[in-house]
């Protein structure tokens, strides 16, 4: 009887709970509280302030410590800290909270909504569209002329999440893009063509950086080399899009999502990066965008343990891919 005392006590509580709740205003505003943690811990993890967060989890641990061993000394001091935690959070946290700012007001999404309600915004929308198409215009044409040259080279194009940690590992350039930009930091013998480069929104922000491999070594073909698996393991760990073009045959290949597409021309790649990057504003641009989705990948058998390369030439090439 204590059980089912007990559980009918716990079912009666959870209805009373349900029974108070608004389901317009309480659900959105537990959405809005998870974008905006979300958001916050998207910031604090592309920088030095994760060590700080650490480092505040540790101080209420130990003012719960404190508390239950009723250190009065020490519950005096905390609780002064604690008065004044909101000040010392906005003066530590001030970088991160304006680069917050900046990114609700400069993303993608921003852009997209304001495109929908205002004239000004899809005037903003078509600005970022001309300036992203210039960079991937700029990426392609360096890319086929490091084809043509047997220049090997590694892009990442970074997307919703941040890729700070790995910027970390290499040379900040934040320089407007252009081929000759590009083809400079690849060139052989150059201080930083032995790694990735960054580009940020629509600049090369950093170059030399080191990637991780992926973790599936033995599902990989070994004709792939060291920078296309690093482009595989750097696409199973974000959303990046990462363009590899191979020093041994000049092919150009583009990892995303942990699948990598080999043989692409640079008009698939320049389609494909398009399709991620622009900002829908018109219904041209959308009808556009849907007749190049229409073209569907082949799908991997479930059984198949192999990661998935996607071959748009039909072909393998006998040498090894760098």
């Amino acid at each position: 009887m204590t059980l089912w005392s007990d559980l009918s006590t716990l079912f009666s509580r959870v209805i009373s709970v349900f029974s108070t709740y608004d389901w317009l205003s309480d659900t959105l505003d537990i959405l809005l509280l998870t974008v905006l943690v979300y958001s916050l811990l998207k910031v604090i993890r592309d920088s030095r302030a994760l060590t700080i967060a650490k480092g505040l989890v540790i101080f209420i641990v130990a003012y719960i410590l404190v508390l239950l061993l009723d250190m009065k000394s020490s519950i005096f001091l905390f609780r002064k800290l604690i008065d004044n935690i909101l000040v010392l959070l906005a003066v530590i946290f001030a970088p991160e909270l304006r680069k917050l700012l900046e990114k609700l007001g400069t993303s993608r999404g921003y852009l997209r909504l304001s495109s929908l309600f205002s004239k000004n915004g899809s005037a903003k929308a078509i600005q970022y569209n001309e300036e992203m198409s210039r960079c991937i215009n700029s990426v392609c044409k360096a890319a086929k002329e490091m084809s043509d040259e047997r220049i090997g080279a590694l892009i990442i194009f970074e997307r919703a999440m941040p890729l700070g940690e790995i910027i970390d590992t290499g040379t900040v350039i934040d320089a407007r893009i252009s081929s000759q930009v590009i083809q400079n930091v690849f060139f052989p013998k150059s201080p930083l063509h032995d790694g990735a480069a960054v580009i940020r929104n629509d600049r090369l922000y950093s170059a030399g950086c080191i990637l991780p491999l992926t973790s599936r070594h033995n599902e990989v073909s070994k004709k792939l080399g060291t920078r296309h698996r690093a482009a595989i393991g750097m696409s199973e760990q974000s959303d990046a899009y990462i363009l590899v073009v191979s020093e041994e045959t000049g092919s150009i290949s583009m990892a995303e999502g942990g699948r990598l597409h080999r043989n692409l021309s640079d008009g698939e790649v320049r389609e494909m990066l398009l399709d991620v990057f622009l900002i829908d504003v018109d219904e041209d641009r959308e009808e556009r965008k849907q007749n190049r989705k229409d073209r569907k990948r082949p799908k991997k058998d479930e059984s198949e343990k192999t990661i998935e390369v996607i071959d748009h030439k039909g072909g393998e090439s006998d040498a090894d891919d760098e």
